[in-house]
């Protein structure tokens, strides 16, 4: 049925948001941070696998690895090297900081490949017919794989020491270190999980939308960040919760309006939130006492 159909490409999209929104969301959580490079580091996991699938003739799940691996180092790397000299300084030097990476990135990628590219088929193209609605077995493997991940990252921040200490350096970075707890690997622990799901979320748009383009970065990063801040940024289970609603938001527009509207529904829905509810669905409003 149609209704079903729409309801998988909602936890389609959602999945790929999720998966970067959690990005955003952890580095915030951990040091109140907006990360804004980090649509450029999901646009340069698709750009790598496009080179090793169509140049090394590379099969999905070491592609997949291998982007996964090099995103996260990318991203302990740049949070070493640009945000951790900053830590003490204005928050405005870190934005501006991370706006910079964000360009380096998209215009190093535009050096090599100044035009969209289309990636090579990595998935099987397997569908499946059920109750009028047409399945493929990539829309499977991005749902199941995305909430195997999310899943995953939130056992680890609840169950485990890591997620114990990272739980701490978000509430006071500075008494945790006193304390013994090596903050700057806890930190880099952070940012490596964070870019590898969004390199995750880089492969599997690739092979979901077949082209990419240096640009992308910008596009679904800021509607991932717009997530993150729907479901109360800083929040994990948050940031899955606000990907599937503005996936959910966006098809529904598509499906009564234009296309050419969707943006402007997005938008206006995080001026909304914004407005009435700016610390998001799941978040909390900040506390402070004098």
């Amino acid at each position: 049925m149609y209704v079903i159909q729409q309801l998988i490409n909602i936890l389609q999209l959602g999945s790929i948001y999720g998966l970067i929104a959690l990005g955003y969301t952890m580095v915030y959580g951990i040091m109140r941070l907006i990360n804004f490079a980090h649509g450029d580091l999901f646009m340069v996991a698709g750009f790598l696998s496009f080179i090793l699938a169509a140049y090394f003739k590379f099969p999905f799940l070491p592609t997949l690895l291998i982007c996964m691996v090099v995103v996260a180092m990318m991203g302990v790397l740049i949070e070493r090297l640009a945000y951790k000299p900053l830590r003490k300084a204005p928050r405005v030097s870190v934005v501006i900081t991370a706006l910079g990476i964000g360009l380096f990135l998209e215009n190093f990628v535009l050096l090599f490949y100044p035009y969209p590219q289309n990636v090579p088929t990595l998935i099987p193209r397997i569908t499946w017919n059920i109750g009028g609605a047409t399945i493929s077995y990539l829309q499977v493997l991005i749902i199941g794989l995305a909430l195997f991940l999310m899943l995953t990252l939130d056992l680890i921040v609840n169950h485990t020491m890591v997620g114990m200490a990272m739980r701490a350096i978000s509430w006071n970075r500075v008494v945790v270190g006193l304390m013994g707890v090596p903050v700057d690997r806890v930190i880099s622990i952070t940012f490596a999980l964070g870019t590898g799901l969004g390199a995750v979320a880089g492969v599997m748009y690739s092979q979901a939308f077949s082209v990419i383009d240096p640009y992308m970065g910008i596009v679904i990063g800021w509607q991932a960040f717009i997530c993150a801040v729907i479901g109360g940024i800083g929040n994990i289970r948050g940031a899955i919760l606000g990907a599937y609603i503005l996936a959910a938001a966006q098809i529904l527009v598509v499906m009564v309006m234009p296309s050419t509207y969707r943006d402007v529904v997005t938008f206006t829905l995080l001026l909304v939130f914004l407005a009435f509810r700016p610390y998001g669905i799941l978040g909390k409003p900040a506390v402070e006492k004098v």
